[in-house]
């Protein structure tokens, strides 16, 4: 699920979806936030089946040790869902934010382009 980041509101690990944009939970005010809706990593997949951003990552082999993973999936979705066929550019743009100290986020950038060609297909 959510991790623990930098509390400082600079990595993007604590990503979650508040009315589905991404917030820095870390940053967030419970006061701010009670009442909307908010999704984690888990509120991804629905009936069972992972989400298509998750099956790219698994896929593609775009995550390594995974802690920033939650993160990076939740703002990928947001951007999807606002843009459903974003360029490479606006990827980068999109996942700005969120820090992964393991990968050189080739594969990560992949994984949201074959998730935004099959989402695309599904329509």
């Amino acid at each position: 699920g959510t991790k623990h980041g930098c509390e400082l509101g600079e990595c993007g690990t604590c990503t979650v979806l508040v009315d589905g944009e991404p917030v820095l939970s870390c940053l967030a005010l419970p006061i701010a936030i009670e009442g909307r809706q908010i999704t984690t990593v888990e509120g991804m997949a629905e009936g069972g089946e992972l989400h298509p951003l998750q099956q790219a990552f698994a896929e593609l082999g775009a995550a390594q040790c995974g802690y920033c993973t939650p993160g990076i999936l939740l703002t990928a979705q947001a951007l999807l869902d606002e843009t459903p066929t974003p360029t490479r550019d606006e990827i980068k743009e999109a996942l700005a934010g969120n820090l992964c100290r393991c990968t050189g986020y080739t594969k990560i950038l992949d994984a949201v382009e074959l998730a935004s060609m099959r989402m695309g297909a599904r329509k």
